[in-house]
């Protein structure tokens, strides 16, 4: 049983082995040549083994995939709030995060004092980070999300590594780019593309125009 099974095991790779030098042939030599073989390598009818030539070819990552988190801010030709910050600052994100790697100063306005629903600062040790998107998940305002960019290696991690508010802000149109299912969704339990006390303020302001056209008189022709 166990010498079959052995056996079996060996006539597969024997088999990928074989379809490898048969797919240098069909290729002509240039298998790995051409932006068009790689999408055929990656696909469905890849026969063979072969080799991904990173960095000159990357495998696309799919549409979930987790790495360091990233700040939502608008994108910055939206005609009302031009690269304004969806972080409220509440500082959820850094209470569930399990290795303790986000670091939050709240605002505070400048003439009265008081704390205002946006970020000064906002750190993050992507040495530490774990990549399980705790902070995503539990975020009430849609307002971190989990990036695609893994090609952050350095020789610097005491000031590369450490990422601030300015590395870690992205336009809500790159949300869009890198998880277009997901950001579909959260806008739809939202209820529309813009923050959501953006939305509760718009919703605010229509019922009370409708309230206040309710009440006005009518005028008699």
């Amino acid at each position: 049983m166990y010498g079959q099974g052995i056996a079996r095991g060996l006539l597969v790779t024997m088999k990928h082995i074989a379809r490898s030098y048969m797919d240098d042939i069909r290729y002509a030599g240039r298998k790995y040549s051409g932006e068009g073989n790689f999408g055929t390598r990656q696909g469905m009818q890849a026969t063979g083994s072969y080799t991904v030539q990173y960095p000159d070819e990357k495998v696309a990552v799919p549409e979930r995939f987790r790495f360091i988190p990233f700040l939502i801010v608008e994108d910055h030709d939206h005609p009302e709030r031009p690269g304004h910050d969806w972080c409220t600052s509440c500082g959820i994100c850094a209470k569930v995060c399990p290795p303790q790697c986000i670091w939050i100063v709240r605002g505070r306005n400048p003439q009265t004092g008081r704390p205002v629903p946006e970020p000064d600062a906002f750190y993050i040790d992507i040495d530490i980070c774990m990549n399980c998107g705790y902070c995503s998940e539990f975020c009430p305002f849609d307002a971190i999300k989990m990036d695609h960019d893994y090609e952050l290696a350095s020789y610097d991690r005491t000031s590369a590594h450490i990422f601030d508010k300015q590395k870690l802000s992205k336009e809500m149109s790159h949300w869009k780019r890198i998880a277009p299912t997901t950001a579909l969704e959260e806008m739809q339990a939202r209820g529309g593309w813009e923050h959501m006390d953006i939305i509760r303020e718009k919703a605010k302001a229509e019922r009370a125009a409708a309230r206040a056209r309710k009440s006005a008189p009518k005028q008699s022709s």
